[in-house]
């Protein structure tokens, strides 16, 4: 049983390799490079660390590391989908639901199901944990796209109102944060990086 069950983790071990293969639409702090679906989630992971003392409630945050290492992995099979993007919702999608099965099935079957439940819950938003790791994945890009002069908003025509509508999610999990990410939203719009629509 137990070598069957290693086996069955090295196959997935090997299977999410493929994350470092998955390219995101922002860019590296100060880069012309893009992140990879894999630095992105091991960012999130330290963000959590080093943060959670201002996460609007106490949480578990080896949960949260978890949900951040895990929440993307589906997008191995399902591509990522871009924030901003106005032809497909970036929502939990059925492609997504059946990429979690698959990719989490090839662990044994208390492990897959801890997964799926870690990930859905993740997509759900509604605990404590999920608000908090939400806030992480809406943080990160937000910083980059400062860093790089307004990375995707000025690439793909971004405006104010659409970041500030995706980003005030982060106040869910961390109100001090959001007031920071506030903050760098308005003093973009100042610098010219981002747009306000009359």
């Amino acid at each position: 049983m137990q070598a069957n069950d290693l086996l069955k983790q090295i196959s997935f071990i090997k299977e999410i390799d493929k994350l470092k293969y998955i390219q995101r639409k922002t860019k590296l702090f100060n880069s012309d490079r893009h992140e990879n679906d894999a630095e992105h989630s091991w960012h999130l992971a330290m963000m959590a660390l080093v943060l959670a003392e201002h996460s609007n409630r106490p949480v578990d945050i080896l949960k949260v590391v978890k949900m951040v290492l895990i929440h993307d992995i589906v997008e191995i099979d399902a591509g990522d989908t871009f924030l901003y993007d106005t032809l497909k919702n970036h929502t939990n999608t059925r492609e997504e639901l059946a990429a979690a099965k698959r990719i989490f099935g090839l662990l044994p079957e208390k492990q897959a199901e801890e997964f799926v439940e870690i990930w859905k819950e993740f997509e759900d938003g509604i605990t404590d944990e999920a608000k908090f790791a939400k806030s992480m994945d809406r943080f990160e890009p937000l910083l980059q796209n400062t860093s790089n002069n307004g990375g995707t908003w000025t690439e793909f025509n971004v405006d104010y109102q659409k970041v500030y509508d995706k980003k005030k999610a982060i106040k869910d999990g961390s109100a001090s944060i959001w007031d920071y990410a506030e903050n760098l939203i308005n003093e973009s719009v100042k610098k010219g990086i981002l747009k306000k629509t009359p």
